[in-house]
């Protein structure tokens, strides 16, 4: 298999405990997008039943590849240029608490 390194903001802190990438408060998938919503989310969450079907990877920590919300202030040509995204659960949905409207 081929490898790329790409240089993202961290996935420092998230607080949707019901993804299936979420183990401890920390996002363990490769990468995620944030999608554009009313409050930008996180297109790469998914809720999960029960604990025993969290991503085993927890050796990662996730980053930000895309960025759909392109009037946030971090947005350039829809990639985050946050030092470190902090992503919160409300209402079924992880949503990005970095986002600042331009």
């Amino acid at each position: 298999m081929k490898h790329i390194q790409i240089i993202m903001p961290e996935v420092k802190h998230c607080t949707a405990k019901s993804c299936g990438f979420n183990r401890d408060s920390g996002c363990h998938a490769r990468a995620i997008t944030i999608g554009k919503h009313e409050t930008p989310g996180c297109d790469t969450f998914f809720a999960i039943a029960d604990t025993s079907e969290h991503a085993k990877s927890t050796g990662r920590t996730s980053g930000v590849g895309a960025c759909k919300a392109a009037d946030c202030r971090f947005n350039d040509d829809y990639e985050c240029m946050a030092d470190e995204v902090t992503l919160a659960f409300s209402r079924n949905q992880a949503y990005c608490q970095t986002y600042l409207h331009r």
